[in-house]
């Protein structure tokens, strides 16, 4: 089973997406290289019908910008 269609097969980083089996250690071991490699963002796992359908991954850039003093 394939966590994205077909239509989607790179990840937001262009990587290519990551499928599984069917087996929980594949999605879960998905979730965990997303998570060590995010500084800041969210991880989402889309769940259908008892089955982990799709993971999408969205990360955010911190700029740091100190204020202006008058």
């Amino acid at each position: 089973m394939s966590l994205e269609s077909p239509h989607d097969r790179a990840s937001a980083h262009g990587s290519p997406a990551p499928t599984a089996t069917g087996d929980q250690s594949d999605w879960v071991e998905v979730i965990r290289q997303h998570v060590a490699s995010l500084r800041f963002g969210v991880i989402q796992v889309v769940i259908h019908e008892g089955r982990v359908v799709q993971i999408e991954r969205t990360e955010k850039y911190r700029l740091n910008h100190r204020p202006s003093q008058p």
